[in-house]
């Protein structure tokens, strides 16, 4: 287990990111930090790709490219970062990812979200994991191949979440 004590106050945007690039280098290929989109909030996002097949420990996982994107937003006046921790399967259109963020009030202020293309087919409160960004980061990502695999789908498309296999009844 990792323990982060690092003060939340005293992070740097590009230092946190740049922190996070380095922790996924360790298991992710082509690891980069780049700014992030207009229409994205936050200035960066890590990127890393991945072999799902791998990862998920499925040879017959129906797709063989992925990506985990990671942003955080640090605003001083809040009590927590907003934060993205997405999987991205572009093949498919998937994004699968947990969000933190202040326009679902009627979900708290996590949730997991499945969307295909900019159609968003599933939104689910999350937990608030409220320590460090990094660790943060972690338990996410200790969680990750569990939600990828809740994901359901019909017909080649997903359609929601199996609530139990996310922890959520």
């Amino acid at each position: 287990m990792v323990v982060f004590l690092a003060n939340r106050a005293n992070l740097q945007s590009k230092g946190l990111h740049d922190r996070i690039q380095n922790r996924l280098s360790g298991e992710f290929a082509h690891v980069r930090r780049r700014r992030a989109e207009p229409r994205e909030a936050g200035p960066y996002r890590v990127v890393a790709e991945v072999d799902p097949r791998q990862f998920l420990g499925d040879d017959e996982y129906p797709v063989s490219i992925a990506r985990v994107e990671i942003g955080f937003q640090l605003r001083t006046g809040d009590p927590y970062e907003y934060y993205w921790v997405n999987w991205i399967e572009p093949d498919r259109s998937l994004l699968l990812g947990w969000h933190q963020v202040d326009t679902h009030d009627d979900l708290g202020p996590v949730h997991l979200q499945v969307a295909v293309g900019a159609k968003t087919v599933a939104h689910e409160p999350a937990e608030l994991i409220d320590s460090h960004p990094l660790d943060v980061v972690e338990r996410r990502l200790n969680a990750l191949r569990d939600a990828v695999l809740a994901v359901e789908w019909e017909q080649g498309r997903p359609v929601g979440l199996d609530s139990t296999a996310t922890g959520r009844e």
